[in-house]
């Protein structure tokens, strides 16, 4: 978080630790030009060739990265020639799963169902996608974030298992 969220930790961390989950929220970039597409860590950058990089590592363990959630704004935003935005990048790098988002986010709201999420995936009966509705539906029961724009933005992409 904040000043510790820097390029050279995030990859130390990946290199050494053995993370079912990666959990990114922070503001990016994508552009059709993937050198023009980022993530932003506080000490600048993190690139698209990086983040394939540091994803890439889990391509080769006993347990891949299951799942990498990207909850800033417009993360799963993309064009004709790379439809699936930053979230896209990760799968092609080898995440199994990737939670991304289709517009501006609000940030209360967003915490709140990726909390939830987080919950409810404790539950091995649950799939992602289960887990993800059920997330949903709670912050939709709540008056405050009925409207779709607080819930609906999260997409989540490729193993829904």
């Amino acid at each position: 978080m904040n000043n510790a969220f820097q390029s050279s930790r995030l990859e130390r961390e990946l290199r050494e630790g053995g993370y079912g989950g990666l959990h990114i929220a922070t503001h990016g970039k994508f552009s059709t030009d993937v050198n023009d597409s980022f993530l932003l860590t506080f000490d600048g950058k993190l690139t698209m060739h990086t983040l394939d990089q540091l994803i890439g590592l889990f391509r080769f363990r006993q347990e891949p990265l299951e799942l990498l959630t990207l909850s800033a704004c417009q993360t799963g935003i993309g064009d004709d020639r790379a439809a699936l935005g930053l979230a896209g990048v990760a799968l092609k790098a080898g995440a199994r799963s990737a939670l991304a988002t289709l517009w501006f986010i609000n940030d209360e709201a967003s915490a709140s169902l990726i909390s939830e999420f987080y919950r409810q995936l404790r539950n091995p009966a649950l799939s992602k996608v289960v887990a993800l509705q059920h997330a949903q539906l709670k912050l939709l029961s709540d008056r405050i974030y009925e409207h779709p724009a607080y819930w609906s933005p999260f997409l989540l992409l490729n193993n829904w298992l």
